[in-house]
Order: C-alpha cells, then structure tokens, then sequence
C-alpha cells in the first residue's frame, strides 16, 4: 500500500489521480488533499478517500469548511505555509503536484525533500528551477516523475537509455485551437480560448495551450527534467493527439509513446512505475486512427516557443521572467483588460526590459524569487498602460 498527497484535488489532474487511486484502492491511500477554493468537490472527496489532513488555499473558503469535516480530518492552514505543512505532516511516499502556477514553487521543493516520489503537472517551478530542484531530488534519491502527457511519454522512451545516445527528443504539441484559425486573432474571447480541442483543462493551462506558451515552458521542463541540451529539442505539431512525444537516438531509431488523449494513462504510469497496470481508457486502434500527421510549428504566428527557446538559452532567472509575466498576463486576458494577441506581446517587451539591465544573477531561489515578482511587476505595469 502507497500512501498519496495531493495537491490540487479539484482540478482535472487531481480528479483524474484520485480516479486512478480509486480503481487501485488495493494499491494506493489518499492521506493528504489541497484545494484553491472548491470546497464544495473537496468535501465530497473528503468523504469518499478519507484523507487524514487536508489543506484549503484560499483563506475564506477554508473558514466556510470547517464545520463540514469528519472528526478524524484535519483541516491545515491556508495558502503556500498550508501546502508545505500538508506534506510534512502527511509524510506520503508519493506527493503528486496538480496545482497552477509559480506558487508550487516551494511546497515542489519540499516534496522533493520528504517524499520518495514527486509526481510532477505542475511545470512551472519546473521551469523557474528544474536544475535545483533536480539537484535536490539526486542528493536525496527522489524520483521525479512527470504527468504531463508529453514529458511522460518522454520519460518512457528514454528511459534505460544514457542521454549520451539521444540525438534529439521530439516533443509534440495538439496545436490548440488556433494553430489552423485564419481569423483575427486578436478578437479571439476567452472562452474561446479556453475550448481546448482534445483535452480538459483548466483555463490558465488552456488560454497556455491556445498561444502555446504550454510548449515553451515544456521545453524548458524537458530541458531541466532530463538534463538535455536546448538545441536537441525540437517541436512538432500532430493534431491527432496520439503520438505524445518521441526520441530520437544515435542510430537512427526513434522510440515513441502512443496512446488515446487520456490523462489517466500518464497519471497511472507515474504512480505505479515502473510496474503497469489495467486501466480504464479505451485502448488505442491504429487501424481507426488510420493517419498521423506533424507540422512545423509556426514561430512567427506563434511567438511563445521561440521566446521560451531563448529564455532557455540565456539560463538563469530568464526562464522565471517568461513564466511570471505570462501567468499575469493570462490572468488579465481571461479578466478581460487585454486582447488574445496581448498576452505574448507583454510577455517579449517584460523579458526585453530584463534584457536591457543586463541581469542575470546567480540561479538560487532567492533570486528566482525576486525576478518572479519584478516581472509580475512589470507586467501590470504593462498592463495598465494598455
């Protein structure tokens, strides 16, 4: 039996963990929970999986729980101090990371430093400091194992193999549902943005799918996770959704994993690795799948990949400066302050602003820290101008 913690319960990579929890209750025990605000999916998660401590983010929301637990439930404080005593005081083997955003920072650090497995949806610290978390996870024998559809299949492709032999990993990207749009993107809505077409998800991610910032920031993911030259990854878009990645090595094989688009596959391989079991997902035909096609991805209709190679290229606190501002100007996009066409704009004049000082100081989480906020800064500065 494998206990969990889970951070970010109500989203669709938490719902989708504890389905695959529940069909392997044999195998697995939710012992913590986290919310942003959904007390009202927490509750009944509550009682269904019997968790010993749970956590509620936002702070008024958690004051609106409380007289709705069991006894033997104990509800933690709020916000980033919330999320960190969860994962100590649940001491699970695995902590899965499922919430949005740069705030996962420092409850992923810990994770990495209590658990014996750290199940990574949360890219974003990845990005902002793969290489210390990484560095954390080698020095205390954590596994890192990524959810993601993408770097999962990565992950799998790779593994067994010394990096050495890899010539180039693929990483493929649906194109959101704007790759093929001839219309004027800069009258797009944000609930069109958010109508991803193979995947749900949540609208920050979505909105990250359509400008496909979600791709940038995996490479730079990918970068870290796996310890790869920048220069060896290149982005493919394959509509289909069912090759989820490749690589490619030395000899001139390339090993792929293939699968219908269903979270649950990536979410069991993570938690059950390196064994495999039954699943619940339809299982993938070729023969009804019939064609799989792959593009070029257009840098210059969409911007975010090319910013995030050179983020990645400059190193440092670059990579943060890119996450901060976007996840900023996402969030006033969906408030509707900005157009569609703004987003990835803001984000190139904010990192051209950086470039400009000539910073980039020594990589700890200090400095990460305080690029993070110069560049949420700035971007509302931005913002507001417009």
């Amino acid at each position: 039996m494998k206990t969990i913690t889970l951070l970010g319960s109500s989203g669709s990579i938490g719902e989708n963990t504890l389905r695959v929890a529940q069909k392997h209750s044999n195998i697995f025990k939710i012992r913590g929970l986290s919310v942003r605000s959904d007390i009202k999916k927490l509750i009944y998660q509550v009682y269904k999986f019997r968790p010993e401590y749970i956590c509620v983010f936002n702070e008024d929301k958690r004051e609106e729980i409380k007289n709705f637990l069991p006894s033997n439930t104990k509800l933690l404080p709020p916000g980033v101090e919330g999320l960190i005593e969860l994962i100590k005081k649940s001491n699970s083997q695995i902590t899965v990371t499922a919430i949005s955003g740069a705030v996962g920072l420092l409850p992923l650090i810990v994770a990495v430093e209590k658990s014996e497995r750290v199940c990574i949806a949360n890219k974003e610290p990845m990005v902002m400091a793969g290489e210390i978390i990484m560095d954390i996870a080698r020095k205390k024998k954590t596994e890192i194992i990524p959810i993601d559809s993408e770097p999962s299949a990565i992950f799998q492709s790779i593994n067994g193999f010394d990096k050495s032999f890899v010539r180039k990993i693929i990483l493929t990207a649906s194109g959101g549902p704007f790759y093929s749009y001839n219309g004027d993107l800069s009258k797009v809505t944000p609930q069109q943005a958010i109508k991803h077409p193979r995947w749900r998800m949540g609208r920050k991610i979505s909105v990250d799918s359509a400008t496909l910032m979600n791709k940038g920031l995996e490479v730079i993911e990918i970068k870290n996770l796996f310890d790869i030259d920048i220069s060896k990854i290149e982005v493919l878009i394959h509509p289909q959704s069912i090759v989820h990645s490749a690589v490619e090595f030395v000899d001139g094989s390339v090993i792929a994993q293939l699968s219908n688009p269903d979270m649950r596959i990536p979410i069991q391989f993570s938690l059950t690795y390196p064994r495999r079991f039954d699943s619940s997902v339809k299982k993938l035909s070729l023969l009804e799948v019939s064609k799989l096609e792959f593009f070029k991805a257009d840098i210059k209709k969409f911007k975010a990949i090319e910013l995030a190679f050179k983020c990645a290229k400059k190193g440092g606190v670059y990579p943060s400066i890119l996450n901060a501002s976007n996840e900023v100007a996402v969030d006033m996009f969906l408030k509707g302050k900005i157009k569609f066409t703004d987003i990835i704009n803001l984000v190139d004049n904010v990192i051209k602003v950086w470039c400009l000082n000539k910073k980039n100081p020594q990589l700890n989480i200090e400095n990460i820290i305080e690029a993070d906020e110069w560049a949420r800064k700035k971007t509302q500065e931005f913002t507001d101008r417009i």
